[in-house]
C-alpha cells in the first residue's frame, strides 16, 4: 500500500504544460470595450477659433456686389442688385449668371457668404469655381465684423 500512495503522490504533482488563458481573455474583452468607447471620441476633430479683426471694408464703386450664399447643406442661392430675395442656383446656373455679370462689368466684386456650418471644402470650392469658371477678379469671403464687447 505504501507503494501505491506513493506512486499516486507522484502522479499528482506532475506538470502540466498548458497555458491558462482565462485571464488573457478577461483583459482583452476589457480593453476591447475600452477601445469601442474611446473610438468614437477621438474623431471629433480640434476647436478652432478664427481671429476677428476690425479691418475696414473694401472701398468699392456705386456698383452693389454679387453676393453668393453657400448654406450649411452645401445649396447656393444667388443675391444681386433687383433682386429682393435671394434666388436658389446650382453650380451651372451660378457659373453662368455670375460670368454675365462678370462680362458686363469686369470690376465688380463677387463675395462667397458661407454659413459657419457650411463645409470649408464647399466653400473654398465655390471660389475656385469663381475664379475659374467665371473668370471672376474680385472674389472674396463675406464675414461679421468683430465684437467689440469682448474688448
Amino acid at each position: 500500500m505504501a507503494l501505491t500512495s506513493a506512486s499516486r503522490r507522484h502522479r499528482r504533482k506532475k506538470l502540466k504544460a498548458e497555458i491558462n488563458v482565462v485571464p488573457y481573455i478577461d483583459v482583452m474583452l476589457v480593453l476591447l470595450i475600452i477601445f469601442m468607447v474611446t473610438a468614437p471620441l477621438l474623431n471629433v476633430g480640434v476647436d478652432v477659433n478664427l481671429p476677428q479683426a476690425d479691418a475696414r471694408p473694401l472701398e468699392q464703386k456705386n456698383t452693389k456686389p454679387v453676393v453668393v450664399q453657400v448654406a450649411s447643406d452645401g445649396s447656393l442661392a444667388l443675391t444681386y442688385e433687383g433682386l429682393d430675395r435671394p434666388q436658389r442656383v446650382d453650380r451651372v446656373q451660378l457659373v453662368a449668371k455670375v460670368k454675365g455679370f462678370v462680362d458686363a462689368d469686369p470690376q465688380l466684386p463677387v463675395y462667397v457668404a458661407g454659413d459657419r456650418d457650411a463645409s470649408y471644402q464647399t466653400v473654398y470650392e465655390i471660389l475656385t469655381l469663381l475664379q475659374r469658371e467665371a473668370r471672376v477678379s474680385r472674389a472674396g469671403l463675406m464675414g461679421n465684423p468683430a465684437d467689440r464687447e469682448g474688448k
